[in-house]
């Protein structure tokens, strides 16, 4: 039965979620698809490199569930 099934599937299209992916790892399949979109967020704070002050904004971003570090150089646009 198991076998038929699969034989059915063959050139058709499914629906799967990226982190059950097994090959290539799913951090490289959503790098491929979304390296080049364009995020925006709230500035929450400022943060230095060390040695540079203000190098990196720290920004809430909807939908994702950490602050994200961005440096303030890669800011494309501010509204």
């Amino acid at each position: 039965m198991i076998h038929k099934l699969l034989t059915d599937l063959t050139d058709r299209l499914i629906n799967f979620r990226v982190t059950d992916a097994y090959m290539p790892d799913p951090r490289e399949i959503l790098s491929e698809l979304h390296s080049d979109d364009i995020l925006q967020g709230r500035v929450l704070d400022l943060s230095d490199s060390g040695t540079e002050r203000c190098a990196y904004v720290i920004v809430q971003v909807e939908g994702v569930s950490h602050h994200v570090v961005v440096p303030v150089e890669r800011i494309l646009g501010v509204l």
